[in-house]
């Protein structure tokens, strides 16, 4: 058996174990769990915006650049 087999038995065993003998205690803490996800992905997730987001706009198929309204 390789580790990595061995340590994803243990997970499922650990997974079963605490749905079988502790759903009520992992359903109440499903809330605050989202709510933890929801920020961290959205702390970790903007860190591409920097100050150059026009320059990467165009870069990736944006706006040209170009003003295309019509002159009166």
């Amino acid at each position: 058996m390789t580790a990595w087999l061995i340590i994803g038995i243990s997970v499922l065993g650990i997974a079963i174990y605490l749905f079988i003998d502790h759903l009520p205690h992992v359903v109440a803490v499903l809330p605050y769990v989202a709510i933890i996800g929801m920020a961290a992905m959205h702390l970790f997730g903007h860190r591409h915006h920097t100050g150059a987001h026009d320059s990467n706009h165009r870069r990736h198929g944006g706006d040209s650049g170009t003003d295309t309204r019509e002159s009166s």
